[in-house]
């Protein structure tokens, strides 16, 4: 009985490192496509009013780009606490800008209900690509990328971030 008791418990933690691989491998950064920060810094989109938003009016300081939607739990979760690092590291030159995966209805919805300190723009479905071409090979939500006040890629994270995530960002931009 013992003996098959340790060959369970061997199996299970066998599964488990199996499923923890997997998970990491899919949801790890992938390495960004050629010309991908000059083509994020080129890019525009439009907020949720209507108003342009041209990312290289970003450039100059450190940056936490945020890819949300509004139908997205773990995005949604995520939101106060980015709120919260925008509102505390703000004076420090820090920026943060959301970029929805949605219709432009949806996020002035949502953001009516939720009022957000930092700007949002909607990107639809290119935002996704966006994404891709940053390294979220697999296009899931949430995804946030940190770029130095050069311009460059410094952190990228597929998932919820966490306090600490931020607190270590904060750190090194």
């Amino acid at each position: 009985m013992r003996r098959r008791t340790c060959w369970m418990a061997a199996v299970a933690g066998a599964a488990t490192l199996a499923g923890a691989g997997a998970a990491w491998w899919r949801y790890r950064p992938a390495p960004l496509h050629d010309a991908a920060q000059q083509t994020f810094w080129r890019s525009q989109f439009e907020g949720p009013n209507g108003e342009l938003l041209q990312l290289a009016d970003w450039r100059g300081r450190p940056l936490l780009l945020n890819f949300w939607a509004t139908w997205c739990p773990p995005c949604v979760e995520e939101l106060p606490l980015l709120n919260a690092f925008y509102r505390a590291h703000a004076a420090r030159g820090w920026q943060v800008l959301g970029l929805a995966v949605d219709q432009p209805a949806a996020v002035r919805s949502f953001t009516q209900k939720l009022p957000l300190d930092f700007p949002v723009g909607v990107a639809g479905l290119a935002g996704i690509e966006l994404s891709r071409a940053l390294g979220n090979a697999s296009g899931a939500l949430p995804f946030t990328v940190v770029f130095s006040a050069s311009g460059a890629v410094l952190h990228r994270k597929v998932g919820k971030v966490s306090q600490s995530d931020l607190n270590e960002w904060a750190q090194g931009g």
